[in-house]
């Protein structure tokens, strides 16, 4: 016995909602989206034209999509067609995988996007689920959407560069040397600018031209040949520097693209290349991506965003900047590992925001060691006198203030640092494990003590009970949003192109990492019924349904039930 089943009755009910189960991923979608402000939709309306799609629909379609690690705007297309939640969620709407692909690069998506992930903390706070206590900061490096061998060197860029200036100049001497062209007003005399090299090129080009017209008016066979003779080198001038031109332009267009950057990728600006962990030719090969950094609490990410330099310590201070106006309050304590610690770090954590800094430096883990701790030769292990401010060596001499120096790295960020120097290291039996300084020259130590006081004040604070549980949590905070990101919602690749799509992109994986990890928690949490909107919403309708069925009935002929054909009669 088989239960009933056929393809001509239609099936109730009408309401997709009950086919959702009561904790389903769709609800948190929509619970989320609809906690964002109605102002934050306004950059969105518009006065003329068709009606757009709701912008809400949108964004719980896309939203829902990547919790289900679909990024493509087709197979989007398509779930909106076939799966339930997504059908519940559009409410009988069917946009265009161009309708969702175009919204989800739209520029005021961002500050959906934004108010998304505020209101969603909020609800986190609410709930106690995050206590405010610190904030976890990380990187990670994302592959961007571009190919993978279509890299642009800033060197590589200087020294063409450099060497069609050398050129250029040696050719318009040659030229102005066989009084081949007059000669032209020059801004500058080490290169030739743009400008400049149209305007010899214009001038070639009036010369080729000169010489045609010889050609054509000449009737003798000889002077003829001479004059293509003379034509040829005029016109190989015209056709080097014309290329000179395009290679002019182009090396200026590219140092514009680089800005800051060593590098770029040709079919994605904004990318840079940056070595990766996931090295598909297994030789260090350089991929096009970028630095993304994530804030979390409670394995919550609470705020992102994106940079094109590789290196974590430049992008701490503009991303807590943007924290901060963007996102929340900065809470009192700021964690983070090894890669962030800088003297211009912890100077702006602790001067300027006045939070406390639980940041490691690269060295924390090394001086903890016996090893280092038994090198008499380090100058952190040497004995400072305070009142004569001199160390000692390991020899017996003492090495003295010399004078202060100040370096200025290419940011702009200037470090002091006081010079000792030793006494006489001349004979000095220990000289070859001391310095490496040459023979004539003395031993000496570079102190920023500003610097110093600065890993002391870390030290302690990272050797006290209540600091140092907090940043051990660090690991097990915000390195799982990463996890949850690449492993469990498979997301290791941008699908879009440039910084401000990307950011858009990764706004929407992480508040499906976000929703997905809340949909899990909640699940397993046990179900209050008188507290829970979205059980009680289905089953009010419940009754509401079987009315509408029963009425239905009422006038429902199955499509089984067929009146007899008539034969067809011939007149």
């Amino acid at each position: 016995m088989f239960k009933h089943y056929t393809m001509n009755q239609v099936i109730l009910p009408m309401d997709l909602e009950i086919k959702l189960q009561e904790n389903d991923i769709a609800y948190a979608v929509h619970h989320a989206v609809e906690n964002i402000p109605e102002e934050a939709f306004a950059g969105l309306l518009r006065e003329t034209g068709c009606p757009a799609y709701n912008p809400r629909m949108m964004m719980k379609v896309i939203l829902c999509a990547y919790t289900q690690s679909v990024f493509s705007g087709r197979k989007i297309e398509a779930m909106v067609k076939d799966s339930v939640r997504m059908m519940w969620l559009a409410q009988g709407y069917e946009p265009s995988y161009r309708t969702i692909n175009r919204f989800r690069v739209h520029p005021e998506t961002k500050e959906l996007l934004r108010q998304c992930f505020v209101q969603f903390r909020c609800q986190l706070v609410e709930e106690e689920q995050i206590d405010e206590e610190a904030i976890f900061i990380d990187g990670t490096k994302m592959e961007a959407n571009a190919n993978k061998f279509t890299f642009v060197w800033r060197k590589s860029t200087e020294r063409h560069s450099a060497n069609l200036v050398e050129k250029s100049n040696q050719m318009y001497e040659e030229l102005l040397e066989k009084e081949i062209i007059p000669e032209i007003e020059r801004e500058r005399q080490k290169e030739l600018s743009t400008k400049e090299l149209q305007e010899v090129v214009e001038k070639l080009d009036d010369e080729v031209e000169t010489y045609d017209k010889q050609i054509e008016a000449s009737d003798d066979g000889s002077e003829r040949k001479q004059l293509r003779s003379d034509r040829k080198a005029t016109k190989q001038y015209h056709k080097q520097f014309k290329d000179y031109v395009a290679r002019k332009q182009k090396y200026q267009n590219d140092m514009k693209i680089f800005e800051e950057r060593n590098s770029y990728s040709k079919t994605d600006h904004d990318a840079t290349f940056m070595r990766m962990k996931d090295d598909y030719m297994r030789n260090g090969q350089l991929k096009a991506g970028y630095n993304v950094q994530v804030a979390t609490e409670g394995q919550y990410v609470l705020a992102y965003d994106v940079f094109p330099n590789p290196t974590d310590t430049r992008t701490f201070i503009p991303f807590l900047d943007n924290i901060e106006e963007n996102f929340f309050k900065l809470p009192k304590h700021i964690v983070a590992d090894a890669g962030y610690g800088s003297e211009q770090n912890y100077e702006d954590v602790m001067e300027n925001r006045k939070r406390i800094p639980l940041i490691t430096y690269n060295q924390y883990r090394k001086e903890k060691k016996k090893k280092h701790k038994n090198n008499t030769f380090h100058p952190a292990n040497w004995e400072y006198n305070e009142e004569d401010d001199t160390f000692t060596c390991p020899n017996g001499k003492q090495l003295m203030f010399s004078y202060m120096s100040k370096r200025t790295d290419k940011y702009g960020f200037t470090r002091t640092f006081n010079v000792y120097e030793c006494e006489d290291c001349s004979g000095c039996p220990l000289r070859s494990q001391c310095t490496k300084a040459k023979e004539g020259n003395n031993r000496r130590i570079y102190y920023n003590e500003k610097w110093e006081h600065q890993k002391e004040y870390i030290r302690q604070l990272l050797s006290e009970e209540e600091t140092g549980e907090i940043y051990g949590k660090r690991k097990i905070d915000v390195e799982p949003a990463f996890g949850f990101l690449k492993a469990n919602l498979c997301f290791t690749r941008m699908s879009v192109r440039g910084e401000e799509k990307v950011e858009n992109e990764l706004g929407f994986a992480f508040m499906a990492v976000n929703l997905r990890k809340y949909t899990a928690m909640k699940s397993n949490q046990p179900i209050d019924n008188e507290n829970n909107p979205t059980k009680n919403g289905s089953d009010h309708q419940k009754p509401m349904i079987g009315t509408i069925f029963r009425l239905f009935l009422a006038g429902y002929v199955p499509a089984s039930i067929r009146f007899p054909q008539l034969p067809m009669q011939l007149p």
